[in-house]
């Protein structure tokens, strides 16, 4: 009876860290894409900031 309760334990905690590990994983993967998202849009308003003070010079 004490070995079948042990392992039930020990079962469960495998499963549970499985299933942490997996979305930690998913987190940290999904944080990576947010992140990505967010670089290119600054690069973007860079890019327009760029341009705009290029028309300003051209035009003095």
């Amino acid at each position: 009876m004490g070995d079948a309760i042990f392992q039930f334990v020990v079962f469960g905690l495998i499963i549970l860290g499985s299933i942490s590990f997996t979305l930690f994983i998913r987190r940290l993967l999904i944080n990576a894409s947010y992140k990505n998202q967010r670089l290119k849009n600054i690069e973007q308003k860079l890019d327009i900031i760029i341009e705009n003070m290029e028309k300003v010079d051209s035009s003095n």
